[in-house]
C-alpha cells in the first residue's frame, strides 16, 4: 500500500447482499471502489453481530485491492492474528475497546497489517495523540457503531483537529457512518481521505446490476474532490 492523501471510497459490505459477498466485492471494485471495508461486530462491544475471520478469508480472493477490516469487538487482541491471516490489509481497533490500545496497535503491526484506531462520536480527538507513532489510520465514527444506515453525526471539527495533530505523518483519516454526496465535501475539506459508505454505495444496485454502484461511488468522489484546492 503506497500512502496517498487522495480521496478513497471504501464501500462497507455490511450493506451488500450477504448471500453473495464474493460477487458483491468484485462488482463494487470493478465499479470504482478503492478499498473494501469489512465491519466486524460481536454483539458485545456493539449491539449487533456480523461476521468474523472466516468470512474475511472467504472474500479475500474476490478483492484485488485493499481489505479494510474494522473490528467493533472487545477484546481485540486474541483475534488480531486470525484477521491478519485472513488477508486484512488494515485492521482497525477502537480506542474504547480495551485498556491497552497502544499494545493492540503494536500487535496489529506485528501481524503484518496496517494499524488503524477508531474513535466513537463521544471520544475526543486527543485520545489518539499518544498513539500517532504506532498508527497508520484514524477512523472517525460519524454514527454510533453497531448498525448501518444511521443518521450522520457531524464530527467535522474532530476531523480538523486530527488533521492538525497528524501534520505530515503518513496517517489516513477515515470516516465511517452516514457518508454520502451531501456529507462528503465537509469531511474531505476538514482533512479526511478515506470515506466509508454502505447504503449510499449499494442502494439501487446488485451484483448482477452493478452500474448503480459505480454511479453512487462517482457521486461521492466528485462531491469530496470538489472541495480540494
Amino acid at each position: 500500500m503506497t500512502f496517498s492523501r487522495a480521496i478513497k471510497i471504501a464501500p462497507s459490505i455490511l450493506a451488500a447482499d450477504f448471500a453473495n459477498f464474493g460477487a458483491e466485492c468484485a462488482a463494487v471494485e470493478a465499479q470504482g471502489a478503492d478499498w473494501v471495508h469489512v465491519d466486524v461486530m460481536d454483539g458485545h462491544f456493539v449491539p449487533n453481530i456480523s461476521f468474523g475471520p472466516t468470512t474475511c478469508a472467504a472474500i479475500r480472493p474476490h478483492i484485488k485491492g485493499v481489505m479494510d477490516v474494522h473490528l467493533m469487538i472487545a477484546p481485540v487482541d486474541p483475534y488480531i492474528d486470525a484477521f491478519a491471516q485472513a488477508g486484512a490489509d488494515i485492521i482497525t481497533a477502537h480506542v474504547e475497546a480495551g485498556p491497552h490500545i497502544h499494545r493492540t496497535l503494536q500487535a496489529i503491526r506485528a501481524s503484518g497489517a496496517k494499524a488503524g484506531v477508531a474513535l466513537n462520536p463521544g471520544t475526543p480527538a486527543e485520545a489518539v495523540a499518544p498513539l500517532l507513532d504506532v498508527t497508520d489510520m484514524v477512523c472517525v465514527m460519524t454514527v454510533n457503531p453497531g448498525f448501518g444506515g444511521q443518521k450522520f453525526i457531524d464530527m467535522t471539527d474532530k476531523v480538523r483537529t486530527l488533521r492538525s495533530m497528524i501534520g505530515d505523518r503518513p496517517i489516513h483519516i477515515e470516516i465511517d457512518g452516514g457518508v454520502d454526496p451531501t456529507t462528503a465535501p465537509q469531511l474531505a475539506q476538514a482533512g479526511a481521505d478515506v470515506l466509508v459508505a454502505g447504503s449510499a454505495v449499494f442502494k439501487g444496485g446488485s451484483a448482477t446490476n452493478p452500474a448503480p454502484y459505480g454511479e453512487n461511488i462517482r457521486a461521492i468522489r466528485a462531491a469530496a474532490e470538489g472541495t480540494y484546492t
